[in-house]
């Protein structure tokens, strides 16, 4: 904005001294084809926005003149509003900077901070949050965390106190275990059965059994080999997931109830009830059964215990943090670390870990 006020104000100078050399006549047959052109412009043009630098020159040129010929003076602005400009040119000149009245806005780092804490805290008030920040070294009033929780809609803490659903599955999926079935075709066109348990808070997989023809005894005598190899843990299952089979019977359903669990019935032909299970089913078929031709029961039975073997140790989840049920520890590359590569059914699957 300055440099073009210096720009307009040499450009200025350079023209009065040229006209300085030319006649009396020249200059006034100058002026009144100008005043004749600005004229048509006024009438044909709306009205202009000059810019401050231009504002600034008019204003300067305009001054010089004598009050007389200020008047006849054909601008596209009245004199009135030539003389404003000169006067808030003056201001500026005379007066600090303009600033906004009133308090300043309050840092982004502390208002990324209580957003964050209000989030992660349903149960804290603005005074907890103000607390927490003050501990951590940010001063500011309790009025200004009060303040950013509501511009930004965010309910009291009683109001938002309450458990999403999210926030509900995600505590009870350790008490949580689903249970389904699914079913692989041999080379010999036989169709052979699946029945597995998975955990929802580890999703760690039981394969219960393998066969051809199940039945509802056996289905019931598969639940109770699995609290048997849970042990203890077992007293810890608060709900059983399953479908509406007819091979789940009530003698099944009562083995659970017998350690207090709950057993939940999902709805007609809805998988998404039980989703996690089904997920299992996607991810066993994708990379194991669908890529290899099965002889029958026994070999069904073998090659799924290593899958699952696979599944449970080493194949990471992404709602565990890229972690496998059973856990394993973080390790960080070095330079006197190699990775080592482990062929799984027969090169099928891949799992690859640091050897010194």
């Amino acid at each position: 904005m300055a440099l073009r006020l210096v720009y307009l104000a040499v450009l200025r100078v350079f023209g009065w001294v040229m006209l300085l050399a030319r006649s009396d006549a020249a200059k006034d047959v100058e002026i009144l084809v100008l005043r004749h052109q600005v004229a048509v412009l006024q009438r044909q043009v709306k009205r202009p926005r000059p810019s401050w630098a231009d504002r600034a020159v008019i204003s300067a040129l305009v001054r010089l003149l004598p009050a007389v010929h200020r008047r006849r003076l054909r601008l596209f602005v009245s004199p009135r509003t030539v003389l404003r400009w000169h006067a808030r040119l003056v201001q500026r000149r005379w007066t600090f900077p303009h600033r906004r009245p009133g308090r300043p806005r309050t840092a982004a780092v502390i208002r990324g901070l209580v957003l964050e804490m209000a989030r992660d805290n349903p149960t804290w008030g603005y005074r907890r949050i103000h607390g927490e920040l003050v501990g951590v070294g940010y001063r500011v009033a309790p009025s200004t965390v009060w303040a950013i929780l509501k511009d930004t809609c965010i309910d009291p803490a009683p109001a938002r106190a309450g458990l999403s659903w999210r926030q509900f599955l995600a505590a009870q999926a350790h008490s949580i275990i689903a249970v389904d079935f699914f079913h692989v075709e041999t080379v010999f066109l036989r169709r052979v059965y699946v029945l597995f348990f998975i955990e929802h808070g580890t999703r760690r997989v039981h394969l219960a059994g393998v066969t051809a023809h199940p039945s509802g005894e056996w289905v019931t005598q598969q639940a109770r080999n699995l609290l048997m190899d849970l042990g203890q843990r077992a007293d810890e299952l608060r709900f059983l997931i399953r479908d509406r089979d007819t091979r789940f019977t009530a003698t099944f359903d009562a083995v659970f109830t017998s350690i207090g669990a709950r057993v939940i019935v999902t709805p007609v032909r809805a998988p998404r009830a039980n989703a996690i299970a089904e997920r299992w089913v996607g991810s066993v078929r994708r990379e194991c059964t669908d890529r290899i031709l099965i002889a029958g029961e026994r070999h069904l039975r073998r090659v799924l215990t290593e899958y699952a073997d696979h599944y449970n140790a080493h194949r990471p989840h992404r709602s565990l943090d890229q972690r496998p049920p059973d856990g394993r520890n973080d390790q960080s590359p070095s330079g006197s670390v190699r990775v080592l590569r482990r062929d799984r059914l027969g090169g099928l699957i891949h799992e690859y870990s640091q050897v010194a």
